[in-house]
C-alpha cells in the first residue's frame, strides 16, 4: 500500500513535538538531579532511553490525532487528549522500563517520571495555545481595516451563548463589531472576566452603562429568554441611542443552514411575544398524513401556505393545493418544488363554485382536507357581508358537504376566535361556519373537526404589516383603543397546533390552541416603534381612531356555556359544551342566508347574519335538500 507523504504542516508540528518531548526531559533531569549526578552513568544509560521515550511520546500523540488538528482550532477538548496522550507513553515507557528491571528505578525514578509528564503536558498544551493566541491576535490586527466599520458592542448575557458570543466577534474582527463587556442580572457574575471582558452590571443599569460606555449596538445573547424578559430589556432601552440586536439561538442557525455564530439580526416583534417551544407529536401528526391525498384550500395564503410547507415535510402520497388566486399559488408551488422536492398538484378553483369543487373531489379524491379559504378582514366584511356569506357560509358548506359525500376520513375547518359572540360580520360567518361542520359531524362518517385561534404574526393584511409600514412612512400609528387587547400566535406556531388538533380525531370537537395571554395592540405599537430604534409619542406618534365597525375590545376563544376540556397535548383544548344550535334544521337556516345574499337582499342582511350566527332567526323556508355526490 503506498503512504501518502506527510504535509508540511504536519512534519512541522512533530519536529516542534520532538524539540518540546526532548527539553522537558532535559528540563526534569535539571529539577531532580544536582549537577554532579548528572555527570553519573545512570544519566549515560538514561539517555540510552531518551529515544524511546520520544518515540512513544510522538505515537501517542499520533494515534490521538493530535496531528490532525490545526493548532489555531485548538479547543478544551483537544488538550485533554494531549493529556491522555502524554499519560499513554508515560504508561508505555514505564512498562519498558518494568520489563528491563529498572521500573521506578535509577534515573526514570518515580519522581522523576512525574516531572517529566508534568512538563510534556504544559509544553505541549503551552505552545498549542500559545499558536492560537497569536493566530487570534493576527487575526484582530489583520481585520481592523476591513471594509466594515467597527462598532462597540455591549452584550447582554454573560452566559454560555454570551461567551460564545464575545469569543466569536473577538476572533471574526472582520465583521466590525468590537465587544467591550457583558450585561447580566446573575448577582454572582458581578464583576467577573470572561474573555478579558468586565461584567457591567444588570439590565437596571443599561441606560446607565450606555450613557457610560456609549456602545453602538447592544446584542441580546439569551437563547432561552421569554417574550417578557425581552420585552422589558427593550423598553429599559427606548432612550439609549444604541442599536438593539439579537444573536439567533443555535437551532435557529441551524435551521437556515448555519453551523457557528448566527448573524447578528434586528430584534422582531416575534422575539418580544415568543413563548416556550411548542412541542409536536409528530408521529401522530404523520399516520394520519402520509401516505394520504391531502387537500388544502386556501393554499395561497398565510396559513394555507404554511400548511402546504409543514405538509409537505410529512411525505404525504399527493398533495393538492387549492385557490382562487393563481399568483398566490404559483408562488407556494413554486416553493415547495424548490424546497421540498415535492411537486403539488395545483389547483385554482373557488369554493364558491358548487360544481367546480365537486370535480375537484371525484377527479382527485383526497382523503384529509384543510379548509384555510375565507374572507378574514373585519372592516371589508362589514361592507361586503354578501361576499362574507358567499365564502365563509357557501364555500364551507360546499367544500364540507362534498368532502362528507366523497368519503374523505378527516376534515379540518380554520376557524377564528372572533367567531365567539361575534360582534362583526366576518366573525359571525365564520361561528356559521362552525355550525356547518359540527351539523354534518352528526350524520357523516367523516371525522370533522374546528380549530379555533387568534390572530396569527405577519399575516397579510394583519395588524403588524400594517403598522411596520405606517412607522416606514413616518408616522403616525394607529390604534383603535388603547384598551383594545388580541390573542396572538406565529403561523408556524398555529400550524403545528393544527396539525396536532387533527392527530386528536374526535368527531365534531372545537379544539381551542392556547394562545397565552392576551397582548395590548398599544404595548405592540410602542414596541415595534422601539425595534425600528425610534421613540414612541417622540419621533412617532400614536393616534387612537376608535374601534372600526364590528371590532371587539377584547377577544374571547369560549362560549360561556362552553368550558375548557383538557386533551393529550398541553397546548390544545376542547370545547366541552354542546351545541344545540347545529344539525338539519341548522344547515337549511345557513341555506336561506345563502339565497338572500345572492338575491342582494342587503338592507337586511347583516341583522340576518347576526341572527343565524346565534340560533335566533325566524323559522327556515323550505329549501332544497343537499343530494350529495356519487362516491363510488
Amino acid at each position: 500500500m503506498r503512504l501518502r507523504p506527510l504535509s508540511r504542516r504536519i512534519l512541522g508540528q512533530l519536529l516542534i513535538d520532538l524539540v518540546l518531548v526532548g527539553l522537558a526531559n532535559f528540563i526534569a533531569f535539571l529539577l531532580k538531579y544536582n549537577p554532579e549526578q548528572l555527570q553519573g552513568a545512570h544519566f549515560a544509560r538514561a539517555m540510552v532511553l531518551l529515544p524511546l521515550l520520544v518515540g512513544f511520546r510522538l505515537t501517542a500523540l499520533w494515534l490521538f490525532s493530535l496531528y490532525r488538528i490545526r493548532w489555531r482550532y485548538m479547543s478544551v477538548y483537544d488538550l485533554k487528549l494531549v493529556a491522555g496522550a502524554t499519560t499513554l507513553s508515560s504508561l508505555a515507557f514505564y512498562g519498558v522500563l518494568w520489563l528491563l528491571g529498572r521500573g521506578g528505578q535509577g534515573a526514570y525514578s518515580w519522581g522523576m517520571q512525574i516531572v517529566d509528564w508534568v512538563l510534556n503536558v504544559c509544553l505541549l498544551s503551552g505552545v498549542r495555545i500559545a499558536y492560537r493566541q497569536l493566530s487570534d491576535r493576527s487575526l484582530i490586527i489583520g481585520g481592523i481595516d476591513s471594509v466594515k466599520p467597527r462598532q462597540r458592542a455591549l452584550i447582554v448575557g454573560a452566559g454560555d451563548a454570551g461567551e460564545a458570543t464575545a469569543r466569536e466577534l473577538l476572533r471574526r474582527p472582520q465583521e466590525g463589531l468590537v465587544p467591550i463587556g457583558f450585561i447580566d442580572d446573575d448577582p454572582q457574575k458581578k464583576r467577573l472576566r470572561i474573555h478579558g471582558l468586565p461584567v457591567l452590571g444588570s439590565t437596571h443599569d443599561i441606560v446607565r452603562l450606555t450613557e457610560q460606555h456609549s456602545p453602538d449596538l447592544i446584542l441580546i445573547a439569551i437563547p432561552s429568554a421569554s417574550g417578557k424578559v425581552l420585552r422589558d430589556i427593550v423598553a429599559r432601552c427606548e432612550s439609549a441611542t444604541a442599536r438593539l440586536c439579537i444573536i439567533p439561538a443555535l437551532p435557529d442557525v441551524l435551521a437556515q443552514g448555519g453551523t457557528r455564530l448566527g448573524p447578528v439580526r434586528s430584534i422582531n416583534i416575534e422575539d418580544l411575544l415568543r413563548r416556550a417551544p411548542v412541542s409536536t407529536d409528530m408521529r401522530g401528526i404523520a399516520e394520519y398524513i402520509s401516505g394520504q391525498r391531502v387537500l388544502i384550500t386556501g393554499a395561497g395564503g398565510s396559513i394555507g401556505s404554511e400548511l402546504c410547507r409543514q405538509i409537505a415535510a410529512l411525505n404525504p402520497a399527493r398533495l393538492l393545493i387549492l385557490g382562487r388566486g393563481e399568483n398566490s399559488i404559483f408562488e407556494i408551488e413554486q416553493e415547495l418544488i424548490r424546497d421540498f422536492g415535492i411537486a403539488p398538484t395545483a389547483i385554482i378553483a373557488d369554493v364558491k363554485d358548487r360544481d367546480r369543487i365537486e370535480e375537484v373531489f371525484l377527479h382527485e379524491r383526497p382523503s384529509v382536507v384543510f379548509h384555510a379559504a375565507a374572507h378574514k378582514h373585519v372592516p371589508l366584511m362589514e361592507a361586503n357581508p354578501a361576499e362574507a356569506i358567499k365564502n365563509n357560509v357557501l364555500g364551507t358548506k360546499n367544500v364540507a358537504e362534498i368532502a362528507a359525500a366523497c368519503g374523505v376520513r378527516k376534515f379540518l375547518y380554520v376557524s377564528t376566535d372572533k367567531a365567539v359572540n361575534p360582534t362583526s360580520v366576518m366573525g359571525a360567518t365564520k361561528r356559521i361556519g362552525e355550525r356547518i361542520i359540527r351539523s354534518l359531524a352528526q350524520s357523516s362518517q367523516t371525522e370533522f373537526a374546528v380549530v379555533r385561534f387568534g390572530n396569527v404574526l405577519g399575516s397579510r393584511g394583519s395588524v403588524i404589516p400594517t403598522m411596520r409600514k405606517q412607522i416606514e412612512r413616518g408616522g403616525p400609528v394607529t390604534v383603535t383603543d388603547p384598551n383594545m387587547t388580541r390573542y396572538f400566535m406565529t403561523i408556524p406556531e398555529a400550524v403545528q397546533l393544527i396539525l396536532q388538533a387533527g392527530a386528536l380525531g374526535r368527531r365534531g370537537d372545537i379544539y381551542l390552541l392556547d394562545m397565552g395571554e392576551p397582548v395590548r395592540i398599544l404595548d405592540l405599537a410602542r414596541d415595534l416603534i422601539r425595534l425600528s430604534g425610534l421613540r414612541p409619542d417622540v419621533d412617532i406618534k400614536i393616534e387612537f381612531t376608535g374601534a372600526r365597525p364590528g371590532e371587539k375590545i377584547e377577544e374571547e376563544l369560549l362560549y360561556d356555556e362552553e368550558e375548557r376540556r383538557p386533551t393529550p397535548h398541553p397546548k390544545i383544548f376542547a370545547s366541552a359544551g354542546h351545541d344545540h344550535g347545529t344539525g338539519a334544521g341548522f344547515l337549511r337556516e345557513a341555506e336561506r342566508l345563502i339565497h338572500l345574499a345572492q338575491q342582494g337582499e342587503r338592507d337586511r342582511l347583516r341583522d340576518e347574519i347576526m341572527a343565524v350566527s346565534q340560533n335566533a332567526a325566524a323559522p327556515p323556508r323550505p329549501s332544497e335538500e343537499y343530494q350529495g355526490v356519487p362516491t363510488s
